[in-house]
């Protein structure tokens, strides 16, 4: 029996498409309308259309009172791409250092604002050092351990008072391994009268978003506006991270801070965070992310910030820098040779994207490709703005280059990868354009530019 294709088929394919279409449609992330706060002039949340983009923030792990370790991290955490930055203040050596750091982060020209991360003795703190209660942006307040008892009120309030005297936004951010137990016992009490009582785990994470919530209307009877308070409900385990932060949304409207507490070290701490916070954005929920990753012995801090980053912008929530596109390898790429080019772009483009950030508009939306063979190598070069298929295993040694989706020319020799880092930087130079004088964008991404005449 003969198959005719043409006949049985066309109606079908057409069903799939708008289906598809209605799929994609509905997975589209509309953002959760919030309070707008400003954190030393970064803009949190806010009223979608006009949101501020979800904003990037990261903590140092040096020594606060060593100021120029910490003016140095700081610098480079801001460098990578925080847009906030959080410097523990836990002792009265610490409290004296932060507005020297302000100062020093001025003279190297990384003005980023600082948040002051207290707790204990947070009150006292404020209180001995005025000039760190005014150099800070924000203060962060976990109210599990603002003080134990009769004392628990007191502390939070002077806290609260010292952040309206000086017009700070403040953060409460509770986190689960530090709980007020006082509300923990009344809500396990309150739970075991019920008829229908919680889990212990549903008891907690009432507990988590009851403090949250309790103690940001403590704050606002004691003057703060709602337009400085910002919260965040820390814990550790997926499934509770999005279960809260759920319940959160739901039942306020303050901008909520989104990250897995202790989150752990290299791929368990960046798939973990990834799968608790990526639920939560595709559903709209989270204003500002951290990636609370565990630095290896001597590693670099400001990974967490590039995996942040990542997260955003592979979810086209943001955009931060070109991303590159690489092929896993396989077989007919027995040579490491692509797998080196591919990370000498990679780090090449980071080196390189804060001044670009300066210079064009539009190039952190730039995708290159390094591709390792023939297969589908030219095809996503030229998807991408810029891309090379390098010879796989026993292919021609040639690497063609297509720029917009235009074979431009065919690199041979040693020096391929230098000559497709320049053929980069022409590239965005040419196609990206530059920023007005007073570093404002001009009214198109693009530059208005005719696509690169092939070469031979």
């Amino acid at each position: 029996m003969k198959f005719t294709a043409e006949k049985t088929y066309p109606t079908k394919i057409a069903t799939v498409l708008v289906d598809c279409s209605t799929v994609n449609d509905a997975m589209s992330v509309i953002r959760r309308a919030s309070l707008a706060v400003t954190i030393g002039g970064v803009h949190v949340g806010g009223t979608p259309p006009r949101a501020a983009p979800i904003m990037v923030q990261s903590m140092t792990n040096t020594d606060t009172a060593d100021i120029e370790g910490t003016a140095q991290q700081v610098k480079a955490l801001a460098r990578a791409g925080s847009e906030v930055v959080r410097v523990t203040v836990n002792s009265a050596e610490a409290a004296a250092a932060v507005a020297p750091i302000v100062e020093r982060l001025a003279q190297l020209g990384a003005e980023v604002p600082l948040v002051g991360d207290f707790h204990f003795n947070g009150h006292k703190l404020l209180h001995d050092h005025p000039e760190c209660a005014a150099a800070l942006a924000k203060y962060r307040i976990n109210p599990g351990n603002v003080g134990r008892g009769s004392k628990r009120d007191p502390q939070f309030a002077a806290m609260i008072e010292t952040a309206c005297r000086y017009e700070k936004p403040v953060r409460i951010g509770v986190n689960w391994g530090s709980l007020d137990q006082a509300l923990l016992t009344r809500l396990m009490d309150e739970n075991s009268r019920a008829a229908e009582p919680l889990s212990a785990t549903g008891v907690m994470r009432e507990a988590v978003v009851l403090s949250a919530l309790e103690s940001a209307a403590r704050a606002v009877e004691l003057g703060l506006p709602r337009e400085r308070i910002v919260l965040s409900a820390k814990v550790s385990g997926v499934q509770d991270l999005i279960a809260i932060y759920r319940s959160l949304a739901a039942r306020c409207d303050y901008p909520l801070h989104l990250g897995l507490t202790e989150a752990g070290m290299g791929s368990k701490g960046i798939v973990a965070s990834t799968a608790g916070m990526a639920v939560l954005l595709q559903e709209g929920i989270g204003d500002t992310i951290r990636v609370s990753l565990t630095p290896e012995p001597g590693g670099d801090r400001t990974q967490e910030v590039i995996v942040a980053q990542e997260i955003l912008q592979t979810m086209g929530l943001r955009s931060f820098t070109p991303m590159v596109i690489a092929c896993p390898g396989c077989g007919r790429t027995t040579s490491s040779y692509f797998q080196e080019l591919a990370q000498s772009i990679q780090s090449h483009i980071r080196h390189r994207m804060p001044q670009w950030r300066t210079q064009y508009t539009g190039v952190e939306d730039m995708t290159v490709a390094v591709m390792g063979c023939v297969v589908n190598g030219p095809g996503e070069s030229k998807h991408a703005n810029i891309g090379i298929s390098l010879p796989g295993t026993g292919e021609r040694p040639v690497a063609p280059v297509y720029e917009d989706g235009q074979k431009t020319v065919t690199l041979k020799g040693e020096q391929i990868a230098a000559e497709f880092q320049e053929l980069v930087e022409r590239y965005v130079a040419r196609s990206y354009a530059p920023l007005e004088p007073d570093g404002r964008r001009p009214s198109a991404s693009h530059a208005a530019n005719q696509p690169p005449e092939p070469t031979p």
